[in-house]
């Protein structure tokens, strides 16, 4: 299944890292377990499972070696545990575990199972609170039982601990309806585990993960195309999720930030949700948190640098709000159409018809850049009609009839081309 630059659309400036993917970041793993069940109801069976776990791991002892971390809330109906502690200290002490809402219990008391079995100094020396999210899945898995098992929790870290050290081949950890992105819906297709990754021009690395399970059809944005409201609606006259429901995002970066930075960049994945088509309503949890690894530090200890900051972090925003979009779009792309409880059926974006509908916005911008007076044109060009061709997107008629400019009228209109959204002025 394509990624979105395998549709030739590029998001933002930046370049991306070599997987485009949270794995560019030295150390970094990423791990799933998937829980897909098709069982009788209780007692007979454990029903319709279509759920799992998802970890990201930043490598290491992170009892004994804490790395610097902040948060942020968009919209606050949703959990994270050890978010609180996070913002406080501006230090995280554990990989992060995605999973469903009536999960997340299960998940937590598993990560400390795990994490205490590993170091000794666990509950000994210090307790710890491991940071898990959860989003909802139950339009699609049956979240009335308990269907993660601490197993799948060890599957998930066994897995994200294996990545980091290069076993998985072929590239990045899974995307799509896979660990915790199992059962999730977004945007009025199939969600899930997206992830990407930019480059920055000082040689630090921005990954993003992000688990997505909000946001109704109609509002789906791709490179600004409202591809929603053009692509047609696979899904017309069934049940639909409930639009107000949740996106977690975990950015990750070995780049030399502090807690405070952390905190900020954490913010900006809000940015890239927008983009894509997020309103972040009453009912939903958009929730964020970022680490950093550039100024790891022995615990209880002071890093060896000082920390990123001011105009520095400039390049960062702008990594963490491209990648968010990206790793969203990746999200809907990579995940497969999955049926659930109840025949409930969340369908996979089309890549095929998003490619054309991307393809002939691109074409008419470009081409609109050449004919129209618009911000971005150079010059003006004399007063004429030209009839142009090919930005034409699903249902929109082309720019036809534009009268370029010229200077020796005074009467000024303007005009706004339906396909490709350039201003076409008239003068």
């Amino acid at each position: 299944m394509p990624r979105v630059t395998d549709l030739g659309i590029r998001v933002g400036l930046l370049p991306a890292g070599p997987t485009g993917s949270v794995l560019d970041v030295p150390g970094v793993g990423l791990g799933h377990a998937t829980v897909w069940r098709d069982e009788p109801a209780p007692p007979a069976g454990r029903g319709v499972a279509r759920t799992g776990v998802t970890v990201l791991d930043p490598g290491g002892d992170l009892f004994s070696a804490p790395v610097p971390a902040g948060g942020a809330v968009l919209n606050g109906a949703g959990e994270c545990t050890g978010l609180l502690t996070a913002q406080e200290w501006g230090l995280a002490e554990s990989p992060v575990f995605l999973t469903s809402t009536m999960q997340l219990g299960r998940v937590y008391d598993a990560a400390c199972e795990l994490l205490i079995a590993e170091q000794p100094a666990i509950g000994a020396d210090d307790v710890i609170i491991p940071i898990v999210a959860e989003c909802d899945d139950s339009f699609l898995n049956d979240a009335r039982r308990m269907q993660v098992s601490a197993a799948d929790v060890g599957e998930a870290l066994a897995a994200a601990r294996a990545s980091a050290r290069g076993a998985v081949a072929g590239g990045p950890a899974a995307e799509g309806a896979v660990g915790a992105g199992t059962g999730m819906s977004c945007l009025g297709y199939k969600g899930g585990i997206g992830t990407a990754s930019r480059v920055l021009p000082s040689g630090a690395t921005v990954g993003v993960l992000t688990l997505t399970n909000f946001g109704d059809r109609n509002r789906l944005t791709v490179a600004g195309v409202p591809a929603g409201q053009l692509l047609p609606d696979p899904a017309a006259g069934a049940p639909q999720p409930d639009p107000a429901g949740s996106c977690i995002v975990v950015v990750i970066t070995d780049g030399a930030l502090d807690g405070a930075a952390c905190q900020r960049l954490a913010r900006r994945a809000g940015l890239g949700l927008a983009r894509t088509g997020s309103t972040a309503s009453h009912g939903s949890g958009e929730i964020f948190l970022a680490l950093a690894t550039g100024l790891r530090c022995p615990r209880g200890g002071t890093p060896a640098r000082p920390p990123v900051s001011g105009r520095a972090l400039d390049d960062y925003f702008a990594a963490v709000s491209e990648a968010t979009e990206e790793a969203v779009l990746n999200s809907l792309l990579e995940s497969v159409t999955v049926t659930g409880r109840d025949g409930h059926t969340s369908y996979q974006l089309p890549a095929g018809e998003l490619r054309e509908l991307a393809g002939h916005t691109m074409r008419g911008l470009a081409l609109c850049r050449k004919v129209c007076r618009c911000p971005r044109s150079r010059r003006p060009r004399r007063a004429r009609t030209i009839r142009t061709r090919g930005c034409a997107t699903r249902g929109f008629p082309p720019c036809a009839s534009i009268l370029l400019p010229n200077a020796s009228t005074t009467s000024s209109s303007s005009r706004r081309c339906a396909g490709c959204g350039m201003s076409c002025a008239r003068r």
